[in-house]
């Protein structure tokens, strides 16, 4: 039977995962987008034997108009700017002319960190297998920025892994990543969570225990 929806996120990491464990990956570190992707994550980590950390994004927006996103702000040791240059381009606006809005991100990405990690720094991806996993794709806004701030930290190359996500999202990610892995591909896409029976919000906490208890396990990277 052809898949059409997932049970909830457990299910959805759990075919994630086989399909990742057929061919695994050499040095792989997963790296999930939160808050949705990380129970996720947490079971493709643990299926291949490897850490999991989570990557933070926060957007840039326009100033009036937050919605329009003039870039983003990836974590990392240091973190990455990632600038829309068409955006810049039409609204006559400048990277330095968001340096402030830049550094409040920085801020806002850094405590997140503290929440979920108690001030633990990323987990390194220089060499390594970055496996980016989230709990679908929408737009791919957010997705983009976090494969542009994780390639600029050097990793041999990088997977993105989502249960769902939009035809023309994935195209366009396409040629950011090394190798994508999506099962379902619905035509036509109204929201990740249409394809989901079970699709409620994963809280902080939830995010924090779920971190706490990777970090427990023991793993042979």
């Amino acid at each position: 039977m052809t898949l059409q929806k997932y049970r909830n996120r457990t299910h959805a990491g759990e075919i994630l995962a086989s399909l990742l464990a057929r061919n695994p990956p050499d040095n792989p570190v997963v790296l999930a987008l939160p808050r949705g992707g990380v129970p996720l994550g947490a079971i493709v980590a643990r299926a291949l034997d490897a850490p999991l950390d989570v990557i933070l994004v926060r957007k840039i927006g326009v100033p009036g108009n937050e919605e329009v996103a003039a870039g983003a702000v990836v974590d990392g040791t240091p973190p990455v700017t990632v600038f829309n240059k068409d955006v810049l381009r039409l609204r006559r606006l400048t990277p330095a002319a968001l340096s402030d809005t830049v550094a409040e991100k920085i801020r806002r990405i850094d405590a997140r960190r503290k929440r979920y990690f108690a001030g633990a720094r990323p987990v390194p991806v220089k060499g390594k297998t970055a496996i980016i996993i989230d709990d679908g794709i929408a737009t791919g806004a957010t997705a983009l920025a976090a494969i542009r701030g994780l390639r600029a930290r050097n990793p041999a190359r990088i997977i993105l892994a989502v249960p769902v996500a939009a035809r023309d999202s994935l195209e366009r990610l396409a040629p950011e990543v090394d190798e994508i892995i999506c099962p379902l591909v619905p035509e036509p896409f109204y929201a990740v969570g249409a394809h989901y029976q079970t699709f409620g919000q994963t809280s902080d906490e939830e995010v924090v225990d779920i971190l706490r208890a990777s970090r427990a396990r023991p793993t042979s990277r």
